[in-house]
């Protein structure tokens, strides 16, 4: 049976979205259980998952060029390594403002620190601010003017 040959692609891409959702949200009902607890809103958790999707879907397509583009399967994988240590230099563990000079110029200008600010104020329900939208910015694709 003839199929498209980017289904394959995004056969890939899908995949790895679903089995991240499914580790999401096995990380939050741990963490429920372990007692953690938000007075966010319905909307507050939507927003959330929103952003968690978009950034899975970004970091997944991204994975998926540098696979595409790459000359060996070493190659490939080598791409991912700088990804992995993004949210070790972020404000995910500790705030920006503690880190040394250098480390804190790198750590307020990348999106994990965006992405992770906007989720922490979303839950503990407080002005979310300009992060959001520099969250977003790092994870929406550029929308190119059609031509005309």
């Amino acid at each position: 049976m003839p199929i498209h040959h980017s289904a394959v692609l995004w056969d890939n891409v899908l995949t790895s979205l679903v089995s991240n959702v499914i580790t999401v949200i096995v990380i939050i009902l741990v963490s429920l259980i372990m007692g953690f607890r938000s007075s966010a809103g319905v909307l507050s958790w939507l927003a959330v998952a929103g952003i968690l999707i978009l950034f899975t879907l970004t970091l997944t397509w991204i994975a998926a060029i540098a696979g595409l583009s790459a000359k060996s399967v070493a190659g490939a994988s080598a791409f991912s390594y700088p990804l992995i240590f993004l949210p070790f230099i972020s404000s995910a563990f500790v705030p920006t403002d503690t880190m040394p000079t250098v480390v804190r110029a790198f750590a307020e200008n990348q999106p994990v620190t965006s992405i992770v600010n906007t989720i922490r104020s979303l839950l503990s329900c407080q002005p979310v601010g300009n992060d959001i939208w520099i969250a977003l910015t790092w994870i929406l694709p550029e929308q190119k003017p059609s031509k005309s």
